[in-house]
């Protein structure tokens, strides 16, 4: 069902993949949107045994892209590097292919926004008092992987 990479000598391994999605600090959600135009989002996430987490507001273009179609993909880079020498950067793209919902069990999604916050709050906010008071505003919305692919790049 997926494409196999043409350039596959380029090609970064699932564990550089999922380190990537373990350490990039956003990306970009593409979605079906209004009138099956492309939907593009830049998206703090964090990732977790199989599948990337979000925060959304209760409604808006992509709360209705979601609940319209289920595919999406999400974009990540790495930092990337500039060897000496060398005016280009070299660095890995990340995108994950999967199925999008909003995740109805209120547990889980709990469980999913405190890992959010473990990743992006200041160490002085406590996240399990800020998710508890705060959850019901928003949306964990959960992107279970189908397909991962990753690709070395060298910018020249």
């Amino acid at each position: 069902m997926f494409r196999k990479m043409r350039l596959f000598n380029k090609q970064a391994d699932n564990e550089e993949c999922i380190s990537i999605l373990k350490s990039a600090p956003r990306g970009v959600l593409a979605l079906l949107g209004d009138e099956g135009y492309p939907y593009t989002v830049p998206m703090d996430f964090v990732y977790d045994d199989g599948s990337i987490y979000f925060h959304s507001a209760l409604s808006g273009h992509k709360v209705d892209a979601i609940k319209n179609y289920d595919k999406a993909s999400f974009c990540v880079l790495s930092d990337g590097v500039r060897n000496e020498g060398e005016w280009w950067y070299n660095f890995t793209s990340v995108i994950a292919f999967g199925r999008i919902k909003i995740v109805e069990d209120e547990k889980k999604a709990i469980e999913k926004l405190k890992l959010l916050g473990l990743k992006y709050f200041p160490e002085d906010i406590d996240v399990d008092e800020d998710v508890n008071n705060n959850h019901h505003k928003i949306f964990c919305v959960e992107l279970k992987i189908e397909h991962l692919t990753g690709k070395h790049i060298a910018e020249k």
